[in-house]
């Protein structure tokens, strides 16, 4: 059993989902960044017409009929967020060559595009417990496949490599949850995906 930093057992952390009622627990788990409304804000991705990116993202909650992302909490602190999403409402990725050429055309295919930990709670395992529940997120509402570009992180030139350069999730946490590679983009940027519903193998 996984277990965290002081050694309770990871089963403790909880998952919810991003509702409306639940922004000042995202503003909480982004810390500092969350000081800039034009940091990213999980807009990496998309493209909107609101004034900053943390107003396009608190207007996607607020309106989302299926919430968008999940959240983390571990003794009812919220510590790790994801976003889930239909992959069809990301332009950053529809368009992105590289990626075209590895992926197919599947209108039901989901995407999950970052992860954020709180940096007193990394390496306990927070991403990969967010993934497992992104994936059972995606299949509840009917995806084929939930596919992601995690970071190679072996086959970096880099010695050092910062966290926010590894927002989009490391390949070791997709392997743990069940993804395959299906391709790269890079050869430190493979592109994994999960199966969730039947159909052709890829």
């Amino acid at each position: 059993m996984t277990t965290s930093f002081d050694g309770r057992p990871l089963a403790e952390l909880i998952i919810r989902p991003a509702a409306p009622d639940r922004w000042d627990d995202i503003v909480q788990v982004f810390g500092r960044r969350a000081s800039n409304p034009d940091s990213c804000w999980c807009q990496r991705f998309r493209t909107h017409d609101e004034p900053s990116n943390r107003d396009a993202l608190q207007g996607e909650v607020d309106s989302a009929t299926v919430p968008i992302g999940l959240l983390a909490y571990l003794d009812d602190v919220p510590i790790g967020w994801t976003r889930v999403v239909p992959r069809a409402t990301l332009p950053g990725i529809l368009k992105n060559r590289a990626l075209r050429r590895v992926l197919d055309d599947d209108p039901d295919g989901w995407w999950v595009t970052c992860f954020a930990v709180r940096p007193e709670h990394h390496g306990i395992g927070v991403s990969l417990e967010l993934l497992r529940a992104a994936a059972e997120q995606a299949r509840t509402n009917g995806a084929s496949v939930l596919e992601g570009h995690p970071v190679d992180v072996k086959r970096l030139q880099a010695s050092r490599v910062s966290a926010s350069a590894l927002f989009t999730g490391v390949l070791t946490t997709f392997e743990s949850a069940g993804f395959r590679e299906i391709g790269r983009t890079y050869p430190s940027r493979p592109v994994m995906r999960l199966q969730l519903h039947s159909g052709d193998p890829d």
